[in-house]
C-alpha cells in the first residue's frame, strides 16, 4: 500500500470526492481515504503522479508521505491544527462580542453607544458590517475552500457554511443599501432586518466546533505518538570497551550497545553478557517486567528496569518490532471499515442535496406570503444545521481509537476491516502447539518406584539424558537444572530410534524408554502399569528408566497448556463463541489438552492443507477467526474471515495473518474481540446520532414545525453543527477506557487432580512468598523446601509464589521456618 498525505479537505463530501478521483486512475486496485488523519492508503501500482495529478484536479493537495515525511515520528502526529484554530477563534470571539453589543444589545435592550451613533442607523449598520467582515476575513478559510470545491463540482460543508454566512451577509449589505434611500423610521424598521450578527456568529460557532472536533481528534492518535515517544534518540555502544553515546540512526546491525538500569533499549538484539530485568508491557501489554539473560532476544523501545546489559543489534531502524508495530497501526487508520461504505455513499450526495433542500425551503416560504428575510433565515438554517462532518468521522475516529488502545494492549489490526470482522466473530479456531499450550515439553509427573526417592530417580533419569538431543529428554534435563540438581558423568551414551537412550552412570547401567521396551528388559509392577496408562490417557508421555535390569521408575513429559488458556476459552465462551481447537496430533493427546482447555470441540489429525479445508467448511456456517503461531496454519490463517497470529510465531504466520497478538497468550484473542465489539458499537452509536441529528435537524431548520410554534435561527443552527462533530469524536474517544481482561493469579490449569504415590494423597499448593527478587532467590527457596520433603514444580520471584505438591494437610509451621530460615517470609498458603 502507498501511503498519501492529503490536505485541503474539511468533510466527509471532500474525501468522498478524492476517493472517486482516484479509484479512476489507471493501475488503481482499491482507494481508502482517512479524514481523521488526512490521509490516503492506495493499492495498485499505479504511478504515483498520476494519483497526485488526479488529487489535485478534484482541488485538493497531496504528496507521498515518504517523500513528506521519511520516516515516523512524533512531529508527524503533532497537532498543529488546534493551535491555529484557537487564535481563530479568540480573534473572532472578542469581534463578535462588540458585534453582539451594537447589534443586539443596543437595538433590543438598549444599551449605552457613543454618540456618534445614537440615532445613527447608517452609521450603526456600517460598523456591524465591518466587524462582520473582520470575522469572516479571519475565517476566509471557509469561503476559499467552499468555493473553491463548489468550483470543482463538489461542494462540502465549508460550501455550506460559507454560503450560510455569505448569503446573510450579502443580504444585510443590500439592505444597508436600501437604509440609505428611506427616513429615519423606515431605516430603523429596516435594521431588524440585518443579519450581520448571524453571518459572524455562523462561522464563530463553526470554529467553536472546529477547535474542539480537533483537539478530540488529536488524542485519538495518542496512543501511537506514546509508541513513537518510547524509541530513544541516543545509544551506548560498546568500541573497543568504550562506551560512546551516539544518535541511534548511527546503529547498524551487528553493533554492540549497553543498556544501563532506567534506559531504553534502542534496537532488537540479543543480550551478548549480564542479566537485567525489561518493561515490554509497551509492545506486549504485559505489566510485569521480563528476564533477560545471555541470548535471550529484546526489542527496541522497551526498557530495562534493573541490571546491567551488552547487547548485539539484529535489527534497526524501520525493521524493530517497535516500528514494525508502529507501520500497522498507521496502515489500520489509512484503510476503511465495510461498516463506513454506507456513510460514504450518503456522504458523496449529502452536500448537493442540502443545497437544493435550502433553495427549494427559501422558494416555498415565499409562495407561502412569508417576508424575503424570514424565508432567508429558514433557507440559510439549512445550510448551517446540516453536518456531512459527523457521518464522516462516525467511523474512522472509532477505528483509529480502537487501534491505539489495541496497540498499547499488544493486539495490533492490520486493517479496519479485520478490526470490524473481530467482532463479528461465531466460531474461534485455535491451533493446539504454541497456541493453546506452551509449545515445548516439560516434567509433569515423577513416579519412583518402590525403595528409590523421587530426587534420586530425577538425578539419574537427568545425567542419562543430558546428551540427548530429543524434545522430551531435554525437558527432563532441564526439569533437573530448573532444581539446581547437579548431574553426574555418564559413559558410553548411545542413543537408538526407537529403542531409547543407554550410558553408564555411576558404575551402573541405565536404561531410558518407552513402555514396550522396558516390558522386555525388567518386570513392571502392576500399579506401575496402571499409572502409566492414566498418565498416556490424559495427553503425557510416560518415560520409563531402568537401572541394572530394575525399574527406577517413571517421568512423564507433555506439552501442558498455558497458564491461561482454560480462562480465556471460558470467557470466550461467555462471549457466545464457539471455540474449536484444531491439531495435527492423534486424537488421544489432542482430546486430553482439549478437555483441559475446556474448548467446545476438538478435531484431530489434521494435515496443514487439511486444516485450510477445515476452516473452509466452518466459514459456511459463520465467521470465523482462526488463531495459530506456525508455518503450518498460513493457509487456514489466510483462508480464515480473521486470521490471527501469536507474535511469538513465525514470520510466516505473522505475515498470513489480519491481526497480531504481541502476548504468546490466549486472552489475546479474547480482549481482541472484546475491543471489536467495543469499537464497532461506537461506530453504530455514532452514526446513528449522525443520521438522527440529520433527519430532525434539517426538517426542523426548514421550518416544517413552525405550526407547532418550532424553529430554529440561523444561529442556534450553526451551534448544533458545531456539536454534532464533537459529539461524535468524543464518543469514540471511550474507548480509551478500554479494560483488557486478565487471566487471576489464582488461575492454575496445571493437572492437580491427586495421585496416589508412595501411599499418601498429595495435592498442589501454591505457597504465596515475600522477598523473592531473582533467580537466585528462586533456588533459596527451593532448596529449602525441598529439605523438608516437598516436591517443588515451580519458583517464581515475579510473582511471589511457589508451586509445591504437597499433603492435604500441610505443617505449616515447618514451611514457615524453612522459608524464613532461607531469608524470606511466608504470608500464605492457597
Amino acid at each position: 500500500m502507498t501511503q498519501y498525505r492529503v490536505t485541503g479537505m474539511s468533510c466527509a463530501a471532500c474525501s468522498a470526492r478524492v476517493e472517486k478521483a482516484v479509484s479512476g486512475v489507471a493501475g488503481v486496485q482499491s482507494c481508502a481515504v482517512s479524514l481523521l488523519t488526512n490521509s490516503m492508503g492506495v493499492e495498485g501500482d499505479a504511478d504515483p503522479a498520476a494519483v497526485i495529478a488526479a488529487v489535485t484536479e478534484a482541488g485538493y493537495g497531496a504528496s507521498l508521505k515518504d517523500a513528506a515525511q521519511p520516516e515516523a515520528s512524533e512531529d508527524a502526529l503533532a497537532d498543529t491544527e488546534t493551535p491555529r484554530l484557537v487564535r481563530r477563534l479568540i480573534a473572532s470571539a472578542v469581534l463578535l462580542l462588540v458585534l453582539m453589543y451594537f447589534s443586539m444589545g443596543h437595538m433590543m435592550w438598549d444599551f449605552p453607544v457613543p454618540a456618534f451613533f445614537a440615532g445613527n442607523h447608517i452609521g450603526l449598520s456600517l460598523l456591524q458590517m465591518l466587524l462582520a467582515a473582520a470575522v469572516m476575513v479571519i475565517n476566509g478559510r471557509f469561503f476559499v475552500s467552499g468555493f473553491r470545491a463548489a468550483l470543482h463540482r463538489a461542494p462540502n460543508m465549508d460550501t455550506l457554511v460559507a454560503m450560510g454566512s455569505g448569503v446573510s451577509f450579502v443580504w444585510s449589505v443590500c439592505i444597508v443599501f436600501a437604509m440609505t434611500r428611506a427616513d429615519s423610521e423606515a431605516a430603523h424598521s429596516l435594521m431588524m432586518q440585518l443579519y450581520f450578527e448571524s453571518a459572524a456568529m455562523i462561522l464563530t460557532l463553526i470554529t467553536v466546533g472546529k477547535t474542539l472536533e480537533a483537539r478530540a481528534k488529536g488524542r485519538t492518535t495518542d496512543a501511537l505518538k506514546g509508541l513513537m515517544s518510547l524509541a530513544p534518540k541516543t545509544a551506548l555502544i560498546l568500541e573497543n570497551q568504550v562506551e560512546r553515546e551516539v544518535p541511534v540512526s548511527q546503529v547498524r546491525p551487528g553493533t554492540v550497545f549497553v543498556v544501563r538500569p532506567g534506559a531504553a533499549i534502542p534496537a532488537d538484539g540479543i543480550v551478548r553478557s549480564g542479566a537485567a530485568a525489561v518493561d515490554e508491557s509497551a509492545l506486549t501489554g504485559e505489566s510485569i517486567p521480563v528476564d533477560k539473560a545471555a541470548g535471550d532476544p529484546v526489542s527496541a523501545g522497551t526498557v530495562n528496569k534493573s541490571g546491567y546489559m551488552t547487547c548485539e543489534a539484529t535489527k534497526t531502524g524501520e525493521d524493530t518490532a517497535l516500528s514494525q508495530i508502529i507501520r500497522m497501526v498507521g496502515d489500520a487508520a489509512a484503510t476503511k471499515a465495510p461498516i463506513a461504505k454506507l456513510a460514504d455513499r450518503v456522504s458523496g450526495v449529502f452536500v448537493p442535496a442540502v443545497l437544493a433542500v435550502a433553495a427549494v425551503t427559501f422558494a416555498v416560504w415565499l409562495l407561502l406570503g412569508q417576508t424575503p428575510a424570514y424565508a432567508l433565515a429558514r433557507g440559510v438554517s439549512v445550510l448551517v444545521i446540516s453536518c456531512p462532518c459527523a457521518l464522516g468521522l462516525a467511523t474512522p475516529v472509532a477505528i483509529t481509537v480502537a487501534n491505539g488502545v489495541g496497540a498499547r494492549h499488544g493486539i495490533l489490526y492490520k486493517t479496519a476491516a479485520a478490526l470490524e470482522e473481530t467482532g463479528r466473530v461465531q466460531t474461534v479456531v485455535l491451533d493446539k502447539t504454541g497456541t493453546v499450550t506452551q509449545g515445548a515439553p516439560s516434567v509433569t509427573d515423577l513416579l519412583p518406584a518402590d525403595g528409590v526417592t523421587e530426587s534420586e530417580l530425577l538425578t539419574l533419569a537427568a545425567s542419562l539424558e543430558q546428551f540427548s538431543e530429543h524434545p522430551l529428554g531435554r525437558a527432563v534435563t532441564e526439569y533437573a537444572q530448573a532444581r539446581g540438581i547437579s548431574l553426574s558423568d555418564a559413559d558410553g551414551f548411545s542413543s537408538e530410534a526407537g529403542a531409547g537412550v543407554s550410558a553408564q552412570v555411576g558404575g551402573h547401567a541405565l536404561r531410558g524408554c518407552n513402555g514396550q521396551t522396558a516390558a522386555g528388559i525388567c518386570d513392571i509392577p502392576e500399579d506401575m502399569q496402571r499409572q502409566a496408562e492414566l498418565l498416556a490417557g490424559s495427553g503425557k508421555t510416560p518415560l520409563w528408566f531402568i537401572r541394572d535390569g530394575r525399574l527406577l521408575g517413571i517421568i512423564a513429559a507433555a506439552d501442558t497448556i498455558k497458564p491461561d488458556s482454560a480462562f480465556a476459552v471460558a470467557e470466550l465462551k461467555k462471549l457466545g463463541l464457539s471455540v474449536i481447537m484444531l491439531t495435527g496430533d492423534n486424537a488421544r493427546t489432542a482430546e486430553a489438552i482439549g478437555r483441559q482447555a475446556g474448548v467446545d470441540r476438538v478435531i484431530s489429525d489434521v494435515r496443514p492443507d487439511g486444516k485450510e479445508q477445515v476452516i473452509r467448511e466452518l466459514a459456511e456456517q459463520g465467521t470465523v477467526c482462526m488463531v495459530g503461531d506456525g508455518i503450518n496454519d498460513a493457509p487456514a490463517l489466510t483462508r480464515a474471515d480473521v486470521g490471527m497470529a501469536i507474535g511469538t510465531g513465525t514470520d510466516i504466520a505473522v505475515d498470513a495473518a489480519d491481526a497480531v497478538l504481541m502476548q504468546p497468550s490466549l486472552t489475546g484473542v479474547l480482549n481482541a474481540v472484546r475491543l471489536s465489539r467495543a469499537a464497532l458499537q461506537k461506530i453504530r452509536q455514532n452514526l446513528f446520532w449522525a443520521f438522527c441529528y440529520n433527519i430532525i435537524g434539517i426538517p426542523l431548520a426548514a421550518g416544517v414545525l413552525v405550526p407547532f410554534g418550532l424553529t430554529l435561527s440561523p444561529m442556534f443552527g450553526a451551534a448544533a453543527m458545531s456539536l454534532s462533530s464533537f459529539c461524535v469524536v468524543t464518543n469514540a474517544l471511550r474507548l480509551n477506557l478500554f479494560k483488557p481482561v486478565t487471566s487471576p493469579e489464582t488461575a492454575d490449569v496445571r493437572d492437580t487432580k491427586i495421585i496416589e504415590m508412595k501411599g499418601r494423597n498429595q495435592t498442589m499448593k501454591t505457597l504465596e512468598i515475600k522477598g523473592m527478587m531473582c533467580p537466585h532467590c528462586e533456588a533459596h527457596v527451593k532448596k529449602a523446601l525441598e529439605g523438608i520433603g516437598l516436591t517443588v514444580q515451580s519458583v517464581s520471584h515475579e510473582s511471589g509464589t511457589a508451586a509445591v505438591e504437597a499433603a492435604e494437610t500441610v505443617d505449616e509451621a515447618a514451611i514457615r521456618k524453612a522459608i524464613t530460615d532461607a531469608g524470606y517470609e511466608l504470608t500464605g498458603i492457597r
